[in-house]
This record gives structure tokens, sequence and C-alpha cells, in this order.
């Protein structure tokens, strides 16, 4: 796909001096005030510089370049996984992945060959180790069937995929070879916004290209399928083919490994991701000992906290986790945790979002004890919870919406406060929405602006006022008896198997 190219167009003349008039009216002299002016502010006295010339990263490159590596890929996929398969020209461009250019021809031995499709990727990685450990991205070796790393001295080597964690993005490689040049790993604990940070990689295939720039932001959040994982954020310059190389500090250490950008195009835009090299060492020292990588599981869902549920809730302020749903089992339930509570520390460190809470409790291993500080009710609370272990593949069950089985005879209402038309559930529609006996109540019609604009919709289901269950169109109506207009409602429900708090404003 092509970037979208702006071009000018002429103006009429009398547009311009349309545009030209404003300007000579600002530059009109003021007419005298019959009022005093206040006092202009008088030029402060000489200050040192907070910023000293430009960096010279030469020494910086000449040091860790010979242990930047470039990696090709040899991918095999079926003839029909490629005809059924997304064409990457219709993919969505946000946080796209930097996979080389692939080009794909027909399997060796004619029409008597097998039904497959060989292409080529590329990225870059580092070595971690003098006895061969290389770092890269697991996007960059995901369903290659042969790794080549090629070192800046032109050996190249056919290495071994070690182990690979998707949800980190990391993978780790194995080459037979001793005492090879190794990057020192740093502390991206300790980065700050405005740092400069240097990127080594083979962009489009050129091996060693350098860019350098700033951390723009941490703990950044891009996706929910990377929830666990706090990027970095930074200006550096990263194209197809930079994936995996490292994101260095002006020591020379590693603090991250490029991964993601946010494009439009498809190309840098000025915005990159890095994973946070503590993480990456975390994952990798779990794959060498077990050969997989193992996170902590609270087993809540949470949200943001919004300013109308601070309101709602009746919060000091919006910091924190909103726990929108307690796991049956889990390391949450047996603690004590409730729908509702907002989680505002983890062992003593602050949770200042949502996005915060599950790369701290991810990079805790199964079975740690953490220490959990909750509001509930606007009052504090606190909770020990031993954590278990994260099951990535375990499957919610559907949505019981509009594609429910309907009762013959539903029990329905209206409930004028929130402007909605509710019906009740059969024991049916609640197997289906994964529910218990008794939970929740369906939206049927949507008629009241607020509940538009907290993006209520048919098919939705409330299970909660506030903190109390619903279960039935009588019920829902006497849990709200107690609110009156422009009150905030804080209602749970219940859409695409899951659970997030919703505040509207009674009407």
């Amino acid at each position: 796909m092509n970037p979208i190219t702006l071009r000018p167009r002429a103006l009429p003349l009398s547009c311009l001096l349309a545009l030209c008039l404003p300007l000579s009216a600002c530059a009109k002299p003021a007419e005298p005030s019959a009022q005093a002016a206040a006092p202009i502010a008088t030029p402060a006295a000489p200050a040192a510089p907070l910023v000293a010339g430009l960096p010279d990263f030469t020494q910086l490159v000449d040091r860790v370049g010979p242990a930047v590596v470039n990696i090709e890929t040899t991918i095999v996929r079926s003839r029909q996984a490629r005809r059924n398969g997304p064409d990457m020209d219709q993919m969505p461009e946000f946080f796209r992945r930097f996979f080389g250019p692939e080009f794909g021809f027909p399997a060796p031995g004619g029409e008597g060959g097998a039904p497959e499709i060989r292409g080529r990727g590329m990225g870059s990685g580092f070595i971690i180790s003098a006895d061969g450990y290389v770092l890269t991205n697991h996007h960059v070796i995901d369903g290659a069937a042969e790794v080549k790393v090629k070192l800046p001295d032109r050996r190249e080597f056919t290495a071994t995929v070690v182990g690979s964690d998707a949800q980190y993005d990391v993978a780790l490689l194995k080459v037979d070879a001793k005492d090879l040049p190794v990057l020192a790993i740093g502390d991206s604990n300790r980065l700050k916004p405005g740092q400069w940070v240097v990127a080594i990689g083979s962009p489009f295939g050129l091996d060693h290209s350098v860019t350098a720039g700033i951390v723009s932001a941490v703990g950044r959040s891009t996706s929910a399928e990377q929830r666990y994982v706090p990027f970095i954020q930074t200006d550096v310059a990263i194209n197809q083919g930079n994936s995996g190389g490292p994101l260095l500090d002006v020591s020379g250490q590693v603090v991250g490994i490029n991964s993601q950008i946010f494009s439009a195009s498809g190309g840098f835009m000025g915005i990159s991701f890095a994973i946070p090299i503590d993480l990456a060492m975390s994952a990798v020292e779990q794959i060498r000992s077990t050969g997989k990588v193992s996170r902590g599981s609270l087993g809540v869902s949470v949200g943001a906290v919004s300013s109308e549920m601070v309101q709602g809730f009746g919060l000091p302020d919006s910091r924190g986790a909103l726990v929108n749903e307690v796991v049956a089992g889990s390391a949450a339930a047996k603690a004590g945790l409730e729908a509702g509570d907002v989680i505002r520390a983890v062992n003593g460190v602050a949770v200042d979002s949502a996005s915060d809470l599950p790369p701290r409790i991810g990079l805790l291993s199964p079975g740690s004890k953490v220490e959990l500080e909750v509001l509930r009710e606007g009052r504090p609370r606190k909770f020990t919870a031993t954590l278990g272990v994260l099951e990535e593949d375990a499957q919610r069950p559907a949505n019981g919406g509009e594609q429910a089985a309907r009762p013959a005879t539903p029990q329905s209402g209206t409930v004028a406060l929130l402007g909605l038309d509710v019906v009740e559930l059969t024991d049916a529609q609640r197997r289906q929405a994964g529910l218990e006996a008794g939970q929740g109540v369906r939206i049927a019609q949507v008629s009241g602006d607020a509940a538009r604009q907290a993006r209520l919709t048919p098919g939705m289901i409330i299970l909660q006022v506030g903190r109390n269950k619903v279960g039935s169109v009588a019920e829902l109506n006497r849990q709200l008896a107690g609110y009156k207009k422009d009150d905030v409602i804080m209602l749970l429900v219940r859409a695409g198997g899951a659970n997030a708090f919703v505040a509207v404003k009674a009407g």
C-alpha cells in the first residue's frame, strides 16, 4: 500500500486577499487603554543550559555493532492456507508487524511437488552470550522452517529456535559458535521520557543501519493481545527489518527490543515501540530453563476509572484499575475481591491506570503472594492473593445477546430513569452467556440519550447496579429506586463474553 501523499492546490486571488486581511488587522497598533496595563515580565538572568550540544554516537556504534545480527527466515505455507489467509494489503495498518518482503513461488518438483509456497522474511537480533544465544522477536521467526543468523563479520549460521513467547514477542535462538561479541544488558526501569536512545538493525535488508531519537513515553499499552507488555515509546526511526534489533541507551546497553510501529502507511511515522529488556530477559531465563514462559494470574478483568465513575463509586480520584469481573475459583476470588473494587497498588507499588496492572502481575511467577491495596465503596482495604497460572488459551463463553433464543413469554419492563427497555433471561440464555441462575436482565431497546452516550446497546446484559446484583426486571427497578435525575448510576454489563462497568447519568 502506497503512503498517502497530500498535494497543495492553488488558491484563487480572492482567497489569498481574504487570508491576508486578518494578518493586517493583527498588525494594527492597539488603542490606548483607560486602565493601566499589567507589567511585562523582565528577562531572567542567563541560566546554564539544560541540554548542551548534540550527542556523537560513533564510539557507541563501533563498540556494539559487532553483536547486532541480521536474521533471515524461510517461511513455508500451504497453498490452501495462503489462499484462505488475510491479504497483507487489507490488514489494519495500526501496529503493523515488521516482516520483511515475502516472495512467493511454487515449491520445487513441478506439478508433482508438495502443495506449498515458500517465502522469505527478514529481521534483526543481537547476541546475549558468547556461546551463541541470540535474542529477537517472536514474530520474526514465527512459522519459519529455517532461520539464518548473519554476523557483521560475514559469518553465517543456521540457528535453532530454543523457544519463543507470542505474548511478550520474544524469541531465543542458538547458533553453534564460541567467543562471540556480546551486548551488555541495561535497566529499562530507569528509562525516562527525553533520554537519548539508539536503534541498530536491518531496515529493508540494509544491514547495520543506525537511527537515534529520544524516549517519548514509558509503560505504553498498545493492544489487548499484548497487555502484559509495558512498551517503551520512542521517536527512533524503525521500519521493516528492524524488528528484533536492540534499543540502546547512551552507554551502549540494551534497554529494549524494537517490536512495533504506529503507522497509517506501513512506514515509519514518528512513533515506535520497544519491549523493555527486563521483561525480555525474564522470558529468556524461563525459556532456557523450562522451554516456555509462565505468568502469574490474578483472575480479574479490569478497566479504566473515568470521571463519571469517580462520582458514581464515590472515589477520591481516577487512579487505579476498576475490577469489572472476578473469575470464579481464581486467586482474586479466593482473596475476596469483588466487581466494583478499585486496585490502587500491588506490593506497595502504585497502580495509576488499568494498563499498569497486567504487566505487573504477569512478571510475577505463579504461586507468588501479592499484597493488594483496594478501594471498596470509597474505603481502603487490603487483600493478600496467591497468584495462579495464566491460561491464555481458555475460551470465554459466547455472549447471549440478540442471537440467544428468547423465551416464549419473557417478563419485560421499561426503566424510565435509564431510558431502557429490558427483558428477563431464560435459563438457556444464561447458560449460553456463561451466567449462573438468577443473574442478569437483557437490554431489549435503548431510548434514552444518556444510555446511548454510555454506548449501551440491545443485547447487552445488566448484571449489577453499583455493587448490587440484579436478576429480574423488578429487582433492577428496586435497585434504581434510590436514584434521582442527574445521579451517576454504575451498571455492570456483559457484552461479547466480557463484563465492564458503564457510567450512565440518570435522566
